[in-house]
């Protein structure tokens, strides 16, 4: 089987908030969108709700290219709605804002959603980041997506950037994917045995008129509908480029390691969803503080060190694919934490000097508008 590309193709959604107020805005200001279309064509995009933007890279060969182009992105984007009275914030969730009085952008598609899933669907003020990987041959991006879901947790972990919502802290670092798996057709996929397989699966929902096509599996990790690609779906928004460049990367290495224990008719482990899923709600919940499931061990483990053998396990790969430093740069999240990590730090430190409890969200409206753009110049 001829090698993979292993391309990189970044998506990324923003929330845009007014400056003054750091509430989400509830409209775009007159002339925004405009001047963004000028500025930055088709790589930039609404998203369901008014307050949401999405941007996307072009397909890039190297992770360093990537970087370069969302750099770019996140700079430019800023620049324009900072002329219009507002900021983007990198974050999955707003620390405060009230889901109920969000607007849904004007487009039939984004309409129909509003009106098929009613309140289910207004309350995705939520944002993600979806990295894209070129795998041209359909049965061996089936074959690696039932592979690598085992490594969703460990990615989730590594992005968590929604610890709060309506204008609390929940107690989870992740709480995202509590809002987005309301959605039918969310969380892990099954396990196909073929691209056939998974043709008919798709078929049977289309020509049943539950969906219109591919698009509308919401899941984890999916095979692209639009790209020769698989698309990793689970992680959060990283607040700061350098984690989100170390996310994409090291999901671009374990395909690339799947795909290499492949050729020696070799392969990861298949386990049952049930037991991936509980992972993925550690993640959810602790993050890099707790512990994940080895399932080969039948025992819990401490994160930082799931991180150290992920980082043995991809050296390889990493090193060939020209992004060691990306993804042990997973050592440095581990160590410091996340966009989560910070957001409570910052919010804490402000209830600690006297700041009542909207003060403090603000205050953390104001950390993130200023990490969001951490590392752009580089």
């Amino acid at each position: 089987m001829e090698r993979p590309s292993f391309t990189i193709g970044i998506e990324e959604e923003y929330l845009v908030v007014d400056r003054e107020t750091r509430d989400l805005i509830t409209s775009p200001p007159p002339g925004m969108w405009d001047a963004l279309r000028e500025l930055l064509g088709p790589q930039v995009t609404p998203e369901f709700l008014k307050a949401q933007i999405e941007v996307g890279t072009k397909i890039s060969e190297k992770v360093s290219d990537a970087r370069a182009d969302l750099a770019v992105l996140r700079r430019e984007l800023s620049s324009v709605v900072s002329e219009h009275g507002a900021a983007i914030i990198a974050s999955s969730t707003h620390p405060f804002a009230n889901w109920a009085v969000q607007e849904t952008t004007e487009q039939p598609r984004y309409l129909k959603l509003a009106t098929d899933l009613g309140q289910v669907a207004r309350q995705l003020v939520i944002c993600g980041m979806h990295v894209h990987v070129g795998i041209e041959d359909d049965h061996l991006r089936i074959d690696l997506m039932n592979q690598v879901k085992y490594m969703l947790p460990h990615l989730l972990s590594l992005s968590t950037s929604s610890p709060f919502w309506d204008g609390r802290p929940t107690g989870l670092l992740a709480y995202r994917l509590v809002i987005f798996q309301n959605l039918p057709r969310t969380g892990l996929p099954e396990e196909f045995v073929s691209w056939g397989e998974y043709q008919r699966y798709v078929e049977m929902l289309v020509g049943a008129g539950l969906i219109e096509d591919s698009t509308k599996l919401w899941w984890h990790i999916r095979p692209s509908g639009r790209y020769p690609t698989l698309e990793m779906r689970v992680s959060d928004v990283c607040t700061r480029l350098d984690d989100a460049m170390t996310v994409a990367a090291l999901y671009q290495s374990l395909l690339a390691y799947m795909y290499r224990l492949r050729r020696h008719n070799q392969r990861w482990r298949s386990y049952p969803s049930a037991l991936i899923d509980e992972n993925i709600w550690r993640a959810q919940r602790y993050g890099l503080d707790g512990e994940l499931m080895d399932f080969g061990r039948g025992e819990l483990v401490p994160f930082g060190d799931l991180v150290e053998e992920l980082i043995a396990l991809v050296a390889d790969d990493a090193a060939e694919l020209g992004v060691t430093r990306e993804v042990e740069h997973a050592r440095t999240i581990a160590s410091e934490g996340t966009s989560a990590h910070r957001q409570l730090a910052t919010y804490e430190k402000a209830i600690d000097g006297g700041a009542d409890e909207h003060e403090a969200l603000q205050a953390v409206v104001d950390e993130l508008i200023v990490d969001t753009l951490h590392g752009i110049e580089t």
